[in-house]
């Protein structure tokens, strides 16, 4: 009695456990065919309650942030785009505004060269007159210097020229005889 007890137990065990599994002739649920049609319905309410949140709720908002995204990446390059034309007419404001500093650099050059030019041209003009007037100053007095020293000369010829005479012959010489003498020497 005491097996027959212990198997009682064990069948009421057994079938305590089919009475909760719910199984009834075992297999799968959703592969049983007589739920198909309570599945299929379920799974319509399911996809078009899916579809309705999907459709009205979560597509309008990807909808709205990718057409945001869209919005803000054209703004951007727009935006990217008129600022690289700024930065273009600024560089070439740049580079007129280079060129122009660089022609009036040439010409403030060119001017001071020429200024300078002139200058040393009228300084070298200037010294080149005083040179000229001091030769023309120097020749006149080494004109001078010889017309003297020709006169002197003339006197001292003669003087030596009588004294000479006078030493060999013992005689003064006539001073008019020596002054033509000395005359014809230097002209001749």
């Amino acid at each position: 009695m005491a097996e027959s007890h212990g198997e009682a137990k064990g069948q009421k065990a057994g079938a305590h456990t089919e009475a909760e599994g719910g199984h009834h002739g075992g297999g799968f649920p959703p592969f049983d065919s007589s739920t198909y049609a309570s599945q299929l319905v379920s799974l319509a309410i399911a996809f078009v309650a899916l579809y309705l949140i999907v459709s009205r709720i979560a597509l309008p908002r990807v909808g709205g942030t990718i057409d945001a995204r869209q919005n803000k990446i054209e703004g951007d390059l727009a935006e990217a785009q008129k600022l690289k034309d700024d930065s273009d007419a600024a560089l070439k404001a740049y580079e007129a505004d280079l060129a122009a500093a660089r022609s009036r650099a040439q010409a403030i050059g060119n001017e001071a060269r020429e200024k300078q030019n002139a200058a040393s041209e009228a300084e070298r003009k200037s010294l080149e007159d005083k040179l000229a007037a001091k030769l023309a100053e120097a020749e006149k007095q080494i004109a001078t210097t010889r017309t003297n020293a020709m006169s002197n000369v003339r006197g001292i010829a003669a003087d030596a020229a009588g004294a000479i005479v006078q030493r060999l012959t013992g005689v003064v010489p006539d001073a008019n005889a020596v002054n033509s003498a000395v005359d014809a020497s230097l002209k001749g």
